[in-house]
């Protein structure tokens, strides 16, 4: 039997008399793997900050649990888009990695070696052999993406939240980035939010769609129709290698010309 992890009940989020999401529900179980998709300025980033607590909800709730039972609070590893480390600040990816493990203390707390050798396998499991002692200052935007995500699981979390990891990642990575996100998946629970439906719908168990409200699909068999009623636009999944891409079939806008969702 699965148990859930974070249940969402009738949540509804605003911003200055701006409704942004509206009567949301949607479950998370354990060991599920969910694809967060949806138009540009749907509410994607909006849903995962409301998961994180940091956006307080105009109505509803989120409850979260552990074994089954309600709790008042989950680990969660969190990838975000964007992140703000100064890579002027001299510090090293070991170092950042090793941040993870006690996310509201200072950045170069001391920590044991039991948590260091986590942190080199960690290391390892990112791609970043050799990198360990490297400044950040000096890392591609690729290289900085790994470091961030083996921030976000060497925690040992219940959930790991990734909000378009593949933003910096070069095309080499981002294969061996899925494949890591199955094995992390093997242990816990994955939100995954991404623009690249193709790649998505390869790589994840169950969808939910964010267009100010949540369509949830349980599994990945996703007609063009759903996609095209949830985007706003005709859509087309074409399968091109291990990364099938997106594009857009030749349609007709409405009278005022209104145009199609931009894709994050």
């Amino acid at each position: 039997m699965k148990h859930p992890i974070i249940d969402i009940q009738h949540l509804t989020i605003e911003f200055n008399g701006t409704r942004v999401l509206h009567d949301v529900n949607l479950t998370v179980f354990e060991h599920d793997f969910l694809g967060i998709i949806g138009p540009n300025g749907g509410g994607k980033t909006t849903l995962v900050k409301s998961i994180l607590g940091l956006i307080k909800p105009a109505t509803g709730k989120i409850t979260f649990y552990r074994y089954g039972k309600p709790t008042s609070d989950i680990r969660i590893g969190y990838l975000p888009q964007y992140n703000n480390l100064d890579k002027r600040f001299p510090i090293s990816v070991i170092d950042v990695i090793l941040s993870g493990l006690k996310p509201q203390g200072h950045i170069m707390e001391h920590y044991t070696t039991e948590q260091c050798l986590q942190a080199e396998t960690v290391a390892q499991q990112m791609g970043l052999e050799g990198l360990q002692k490297r400044p950040i200052g000096t890392l591609s935007g690729g290289e900085l993406q790994r470091v961030l995500l083996g921030r976000a699981v060497i925690s040992d979390p219940d959930v790991v939240i990734l909000d378009e990891p593949n933003t910096y990642l070069d095309r080499k990575f981002e294969t061996k980035l899925y494949d890591l996100l199955e094995r992390i998946n093997q242990e816990r629970a994955v939100i995954l939010v991404s623009h690249d439906i193709g790649t998505v719908l390869q790589n994840v168990k169950t969808i939910a769609c964010v267009n100010e409200s949540v369509d949830y699909h349980p599994d990945t068999e996703i007609s063009e129709e759903w996609l095209e009623k949830n985007f706003g636009c005709p859509i087309e999944l074409l399968g091109h290698g291990n990364l099938p891409h997106r594009v857009l079939k030749n349609h007709h806008h409405n009278a005022e010309n209104t145009p199609c969702p931009e894709y994050e």
